[in-house]
């Protein structure tokens, strides 16, 4: 199989995790645009969607599915999203797509998370993948400084500016043998508006697309 269709697949079965005429939380991603068009061809719709990017946004109302605010809501029965990694504690890194913060903020006001990858994003030790941090434009240079003392090799994305108005700083070189602890460390520096470590906020279960099927991971 393709990337694509594995993709496509883990995206269609996030749909049994869906209850009909509820309001749940939608990630940010190619994998989760899938899941966003499989979403789209329920028989029965759910009621609306909290989203966490202006991108998934504008695909769920292109498909008819309305789109509240976060402070409209108390909570999520699910939240939907993917990852660009995730061990077998389920523990994630988030934020290729420099969405971080905003999915941060709807998977904590959710009741669960459901992770959907391909199996390439299964790893033992979180760090392969570069760990995006969010910051205020001013403090780049300092978190920078700081996160080459942690040993990782710190460089600004190009270009980007977050749905927040921040800057995301990409960091290569890390080994996170502890994410609870380095997500911790690095919330706390001035002028971090979030990192990339779902640790606090990770995955109750996985659905990992492979060759053979869907594999469901449960944490």
């Amino acid at each position: 199989m393709t990337q694509d269709e594995l993709k496509a697949l883990v995206g269609q079965a996030a749909t049994s995790y869906v209850e009909p005429g509820s309001v749940i939380g939608v990630g940010t991603g190619s994998t989760v645009n899938c899941f966003i068009d499989a979403l789209a061809r329920m028989v029965q719709p759910i009621r609306a969607a909290v989203s966490s990017s202006q991108q998934s946004t504008a695909r769920l109302k292109a498909h008819g599915i309305e789109v509240l605010d976060a402070n409209q809501v108390e909570s999520l029965a699910v939240y939907i999203d993917g990852a660009d990694e995730i061990d077998h504690r389920g523990y994630m890194i988030k934020g290729g797509g420099a969405a971080l913060t905003r999915e941060k903020i709807v998977a904590d006001i959710a009741g669960r998370f459901v992770c959907i990858a391909d199996e390439s994003k299964l790893v033992t030790t979180l760090g392969r993948f570069a760990l995006p941090v969010e910051v205020i434009p001013m403090a780049a240079a300092q978190v920078a400084r700081r996160l080459r003392a942690l040993g990782g090799e710190p460089a600004l994305r190009a270009g980007v500016v977050t749905d927040n108005g921040g800057q995301i700083i990409d960091v290569c070189g890390l080994s996170i043998a502890d994410p609870v602890a380095m997500e911790r460390e690095i919330n706390q520096w001035p002028g971090v508006v979030g990192v990339g470590i779902f640790a606090r906020n990770k995955a109750d279960v996985c659905l990992l697309g492979t060759a053979q099927g869907v594999r469901t991971l449960t944490f």
